[in-house]
This record gives C-alpha cells, structure tokens and sequence, in this order.
C-alpha cells in the first residue's frame, strides 16, 4: 500500500510539474486596459479591444485580455479615472462600498460590467474571450478588503474564521486604501486566498496581476498565491506588480511568479527606455520559460483615454523611439503587454504589433545579455536554440543620429554571416567580419545573424 502510495504521490508531483512548466513557457503577450482606460474601463471596450485582437493579432500570438484595477469600483459611464480612495464613516465603514460577496471576496461592479448583474462575476465575459480563441486576466490588489475586516466577512472553508481574524492591519498599500494585508501565519489566511482562486477559476480567469506585492516584496503572501493558484484546477499566470522588485529576490520571484515588474508604472517618456535599459541589465541572465522579468505594458497607441497619466493622445514616443521599444522588449524577451486602444490603432502602431519574425525574438530567444554599450550606441543579442544563429539588437540611445556596429568575433562568430533585418524583413547581406548601420537617434535595428557555417 505505501508502495502504491509512493507512486501515485510521484505521478501527481510530475503532472503538476507539467501543468506549472506550461504556464507562461513564453513571454506572456496580450492587452491590459490600464494605460487608456485606468479604474473607468467598461464591459464594452474590454469587448472591443477583445474583437480586435482576435481579428488583427491573434494569429501572432497575442492572446491575454486584462481587466486592470478598480473593476468593483463604480466609475459612472464616461468617468476619468476616479478617486481609487475610499471614505470613511464615523463607524469605520467605507464608501463608496465595493461590490463585494459574503466571503470578502471583490466582484465585478455591475454598473461597469452589466453581465455581472445577478452573481455572475466576469464568468460571462470569460466566455466571450474565450469564444474569441483568447484568454482572460484580472488585476487584483493584495491581501483583503477593508470593508470585508470591517463587516467581519467569514473566510470561506474556515470554520468560524473572518476577515478580522487574518488581516494584517499594519501592511497597508501607500497609495490606495481598499485593502490590509494578510498575516500568512494566521489560521484562515490561506483559506482566504484559496477561495479567491476557486472564485477565479470558476470564472475562466487565465491570469492575474496582483498589485502592491513586489515594492516591499512580500515573500509569504506571494508564495500564498501561487498555493491557491496550484489547488484552484486551472492553470494561471500569476503577475507582480508593481516594481522596482529587488533584484535580490530574483530566485524567489523565479519560483513561484511567473512574471514581476522591474520598476514603477512606464509611460511614454523617452527618459524612461533609457531608465529601463539599466533595469533590465541588472535581471540579465534571470529570465527563462515559466518566469519572466517585466519591463512593463507598451506605450503604444491611444493612451489615457480616462486617464491614469495625462490627457488623452497617441503615445508621445516618436516612430523611431517607438521601434526602439518595441525591439529591447522582444530582444529582452520581457511580456508583451500592450497598454493602448486597440480599435483606435492606426497603420504604423498595426505593423509594428505584426511582425512575426520581430515577435519570433521574443518568443523564441534565449538567453539575453547586453554586449556592449558606449558612445550612446548599444548592443543586445540573445541565442536562438537549436541554431547557431544569433538575433543582435542595436540602438542609438543617443541625441544624434550614429553608425552602430558589431564585430562577429565578440559573438564568436565566423567565416561569412547572413544578416537579416528582422524589421524590414528582408536580408541585408552577407559579411565576413562585422557589420555596421546608420541608426537614427533614439532608434534600433533588429537583425538574425545566420553564420554560412
């Protein structure tokens, strides 16, 4: 008996093993409604932004639709971001009061997202993604519900446990004051967070991006949900957000997230790439499949329809700055997250998400390390498995516009190399010994080095 035991406990331990190796074996890539929309986003334009996808990105590989923050907050129809603060009454209660279950658990605002109306949660618009070949994502904040500590909400799967009894009333998020922390020690805190990804999963959830849980970076609470995502029965892409998480929690990130930010909220600010370069030097050599450093959502597009970050635009970033972003993300093989109003794309914004040898870069690199970078020119390659050949980035991070070049030899490359330009999609040459091109300022090129021998 304890021989058969033995085996079945072995064969669960590998199938788990499996399932978890599956989930995020790639830089996730999908659309995020934050940076056009904040905490105001609606049913419908999650809809729409769902439709697009799946008519003019699918097929390269873009498949997370991700309802960000403050979905059980009432934003009235045409509302800017709103105030994400509550305020409290004498009795220590909140309004406005989120939209919330007898668990403690947070629903969807049926005013913002009508198919919620009557219990449902976001199950019916899970469905509708789905329907679409794409999959589903949440952002969620950490810990639990004030209102819920402060109505005593029994913790589900606990036997007379509530919300009081687990919250950790000093851990306090310093820029929104809807939620407390959970003491991960406390009988029931575990149960609570079980029974968040058991609501989740019985809405299709495909991923969530917890906030306030990488800056301090909260070991017990993220290895909390990576528990309850392990027992909820659906594979789940679990994001940390936001940055600057420490770089000396990158084996802890590494084993129970599958992605986490880098460093705070990036906009469409070039001082910003030029930031993020240095932030992703320091994770160098720490991404790979089922984890993945996160530089954060692309800046492309229609931006900050209902705020969070300024008046309504298209990304302040100019066409060459916007190639520049485009290219580090995929050779630094970061997810690919974009952060604008899709149906509002124009041509330009359409080809740069469509280029599957620069999507190929990210999804199919390894290993990226920065070669060099002096002189305002910078160079990044990755390794393409199974092949000699080598992707090489290079960026002109200068104010003026510049030849970058490469010696194959710092590659370890030679005899004659093929050089491809990944953006053009088209093949430069062939070269014996380096090659070199003129970049515009602010701007990169992407290429395939594919040496004849």
């Amino acid at each position: 008996m304890k021989k058969i035991n033995l085996f079945f406990l072995l064969l669960c331990f590998f199938a788990c093993t499996r399932l978890s190796a599956q989930v995020a074996a790639t830089p996730p890539m999908g659309w995020n409604s934050y940076n056009c929309f904040g905490s105001a986003v609606h049913e419908d334009e999650v809809k729409a932004n769902a439709d697009y996808m799946a008519e003019h990105l699918k097929q390269y590989g873009w498949e997370y639709v991700v309802v960000d923050f403050l979905w059980s907050y009432d934003n009235p129809p045409g509302s800017n971001i709103g105030n994400p603060f509550q305020l409290r009454l004498q009795d220590g209660s909140y309004v406005p009061w989120l939209t919330m279950d007898k668990w403690g658990r947070l629903t969807p605002q049926p005013t913002k997202f009508p198919s919620a109306f009557g219990g449902n949660g976001f199950k019916p618009l899970s469905d509708y993604i789905h329907s679409k070949g794409l999959k589903f994502g949440i952002h969620v904040m950490r810990g639990i519900p004030r209102q819920a500590v402060w109505s005593k909400s029994p913790v589900k799967g606990t036997n007379g446990i509530t919300a009081d009894m687990v919250a950790d009333t000093n851990s306090k998020c310093p820029w929104m004051n809807h939620m407390y922390g959970l003491d991960m020690k406390k009988p029931g805190a575990q149960e609570y967070l079980n029974s968040l990804l058991e609501l989740y999963a019985s809405w299709g959830v495909d991923f969530i991006k917890v906030d306030d849980l990488s800056r301090p970076y909260s070991n017990a609470e993220v290895e909390g949900y990576q528990k309850a995502i392990q027992q909820c029965g659906r594979p789940v892409v679990l994001s940390l957000s936001p940055g600057e998480t420490p770089v000396a929690q990158a084996a802890h990130a590494t084993k129970y997230a599958n992605m986490w930010r880098m460093a705070d909220d990036f906009w469409d600010n070039w001082k910003e790439i030029l930031h993020m370069f240095e932030y992703a030097k320091s994770w160098e050599g720490v991404g790979g499949p089922g984890h993945w450093p996160d530089c954060d959502m692309i800046q492309i597009g229609k931006l900050s329809k209902r705020g969070p970050v300024g008046q309504e635009r298209y990304s302040r970033f100019t066409q060459d700055e916007e190639i520049t972003h485009m290219t580090f993300w995929s050779i630094f093989q970061s997810p690919l997250m974009l952060g604008g109003n899709l149906p509002e794309n124009r041509d330009f914004e359409l080809k740069l998400f469509t280029n599957d040898e620069v999507i190929a870069v990210n999804q199919k690199g390894a290993h990226p390390k920065q070669l060099y970078k002096k002189d305002g020119a910078m160079i990044w390659y990755s390794q393409i498995p199974g092949s000699k050949d080598i992707y090489a980035a290079f960026f002109n991070i200068g104010d003026d516009d510049k030849s970058v070049s490469l010696n194959f030899k710092d590659l370890g490359l030679k005899g004659k190399v093929t050089v491809r330009d990944l953006w053009k999609k088209q093949d430069v040459g062939q070269y014996s010994s380096a090659y070199q091109q003129k970049i515009n300022k602010h701007g990169a090129a992407l290429f395939r080095l594919s040496p004849k021998n």
